[in-house]
């Protein structure tokens, strides 16, 4: 069925996917209140807000308004991005008139008591703290703020010097400003009617305003070589190089070269790093589109031993991957697009998969793609297509990232 775009009348945008054969509606709601979007100094504020939204709105404390959410039948979730906050939800598609005004209160008419800041707050410096408990996240996020620009390279999780310096009258200021129609994408898949979708968000929005600017780099990235010391026994190698931004023909090519690279116990990082030379645990990489840039992240977990070996040998099959002699062989390349059309299938049968992807297009590239369209960009693609794109794209400054005990060689280490 036809994917529906419709303006609400507070300014957001509506966007709606019937989808035949399901009896479930997937809801994803994204807000233009992101981490890029808090003061500088009070890093971790969005995700404060993102926990006290859930405690209660609409008039109904927080057992009450659970209640009711959980009497339609909603299973839901909140949390925080760079650039935006995201609401999800699920239901069943008949009980949509009973869902959407339980949710919308959530967004447009919080409760946001102020016996509710102190344990949003504590949560979020306990999820901090936690962050050490998990190496390859920690050193996920040190890499991200050194490749990206700022505010776009902050974390969700904030620091302790931001977290402690919150207050309730910043969380309410933060809602205010970040938590607006206009910028706002609200997406359904599934089960719906979009008539009847327009109409009952219109109702529950009513009164809703404002609008959020979009958030921009305001200086240069650092990128190069660092290293956080941890005295765990593993060492966490994270590479990060620049892609093709998202909506391109070269975005097809690099989700093939990423398919290539990382696609599963045959990709050519699994079978050089680990399998060949049993240089690590775990070995993968991704690829990450923007409306803007986009960007190759590399992830190898070893053993201090090893950490040096293993990234030596990333790189190389990094590298090598964009040369005549290592370029994708029939084999590969087949086996990629294969297995990258069938994600992409597979996902177009989840409801919230699918509710994900109209937003997700939306913000990057204003218009949504149908699972067709996302299939034939990955058939375009062909092997000489694909070499060529490897060989000629420009990968700028890469960031190399360690964290763990010190290499040999290893620059000075950054700060933790």
């Amino acid at each position: 069925m036809a994917i529906e775009i419709r303006e609400l009348e507070c300014g957001a945008l509506l966007l709606v996917e019937p989808m035949a054969g399901v009896k479930s509606c997937a809801l994803n709601w994204s807000l233009p209140a992101g981490a890029a979007a808090e003061p500088e100094n009070k890093l971790g504020l969005s995700g404060i807000v993102a926990e006290m939204v859930q405690r209660g709105a609409g008039g109904l404390n927080s057992r009450q308004h659970a209640d009711a959410l959980d009497a339609a039948g909603v299973s839901r979730s909140l949390d925080t991005g760079v650039r935006t906050s995201r609401l999800g939800a699920t239901f069943v598609g008949q009980d949509l008139a009973k869902a959407i005004p339980l949710l919308a209160d959530m967004i447009v008419r919080p409760a946001m008591a102020t016996d509710s800041f102190d344990p949003a707050k504590s949560l979020a410096l306990q999820e901090l703290d936690a962050l050490t408990d998990d190496p390859q996240e920690w050193a996920s996020v040190e890499a991200m703020a050194r490749h990206r620009p700022p505010p776009l390279n902050r974390s969700t999780y904030g620091t302790r010097e931001g977290l402690e310096a919150c207050t309730h009258a910043d969380a309410v200021d933060y809602l205010r400003t970040g938590f607006v129609p206009r910028g706002s994408l609200i997406a359904l898949a599934g089960d719906v009617d979009p008539l009847l979708a327009q109409d009952v968000l219109n109702k529950a929005l009513e009164g809703w305003t404002g609008q959020a600017s979009e958030p921009m780099p305001t200086g240069q990235p650092q990128r190069g070589r660092a290293h956080v010391d941890d005295d765990g026994a593993q060492v966490q190698v994270i590479v990060i190089r620049d892609a093709p931004r998202d909506g391109t023909p070269e975005a097809a090519c690099e989700r093939l070269a990423t398919a290539v690279l990382s696609g599963g116990m045959s990709g050519r990082l699994f079978t050089e790093v680990r399998e060949k030379r049993g240089l690590c645990y775990a070995v993968h990489a991704g690829y990450t589109a923007e409306r803007e840039t986009g960007w190759l992240t590399a992830y190898v977990g070893t053993t201090p031993e090893r950490a040096a070996e293993s990234l030596e040998v990333l790189q190389a099959e990094l590298d090598r991957v964009a040369t005549p002699a290592g370029a994708p062989t029939e084999q590969e390349f087949e086996r990629a697009r294969v297995g990258l059309k069938s994600r992409i299938v597979f996902g177009g049968e989840s409801t919230g998969a699918r509710a994900g992807a109209l937003a997700s297009d939306y913000r990057k590239l204003a218009r949504c793609r149908t699972l067709e369209e996302r299939v034939a960009e990955i058939d375009a693609v062909t092997l000489p297509k694909l070499c060529e794109h490897l060989a000629n794209f420009d990968r700028g400054e890469a960031t190399v990232l360690t964290l763990g005990q010190a290499l040999s060689n290893q620059p000075a280490k950054a700060e933790a």
